[in-house]
């Protein structure tokens, strides 16, 4: 796999380069004609901490994590850990036969446990009368509930939307087009 290494608001040393690209390789197992695609790792750095996104697009997905740490090795072990627990995790609906030729890598599942295929089995269906409301209100509705996500019906667009937390407790929206 050929990388693009890049620090915002740092300089990357040959060393740290060498140890994200020898780290990354380890996902080369799962993806077929793995010398054609290209990853991408930017490195941020905020006062003390540190953030890591790595971003490996591939036809029919993208493997995408953030990690945020103190120590950048440290960060590339377990965003590299992550990307692959994301492969394993979602082994069955990969390898399903609706999505056989979507995806351009392959799965050596001979050592994966198989309680890990029970893990994303749909438990609860609920259905829900989307009321009209603007977005302060369904904010409102969403920490009242104690929920990380409201959808609703956008009052000013007329459009079923959701509305978020994100990780620093600001907020996101989705809405249908």
């Amino acid at each position: 796999m050929k990388l693009n290494i890049r620090g915002e608001k740092t300089n990357i040393t040959d060393s740290m380069k060498n140890y994200a690209e020898e780290k990354i390789q380890k996902l080369n197992k799962y993806i077929e004609n793995s010398d054609e695609v290209t990853g991408t790792i930017l490195f941020k750095v905020y006062g003390p901490k540190q953030k890591i996104e790595v971003t490996i697009p591939l036809k029919g997905c993208t493997l995408r994590v953030e990690e945020e740490g103190v120590d950048f090795y440290a960060v590339i072990d377990t965003s590299i850990d992550k990307l692959e627990r994301q492969i394993v995790k979602n082994k069955t609906r990969i390898s399903g036969k609706k999505q056989k030729g979507k995806f351009d890598f392959i799965l050596n599942i001979e050592n994966i446990d198989s309680d890990e295929e029970n893990q994303n089995q749909i438990v609860k269906r609920k259905t829900v009368e989307l009321k009209p409301m603007d977005e302060e209100e369904a904010i409102l509705q969403m920490e009242l509930l104690n929920h990380d996500f409201y959808m609703f019906k956008n009052i000013e667009t007329d459009k079923v939307a959701v509305i978020y937390k994100r990780k620093h407790n600001d907020y996101g929206i989705i809405e249908e087009e």
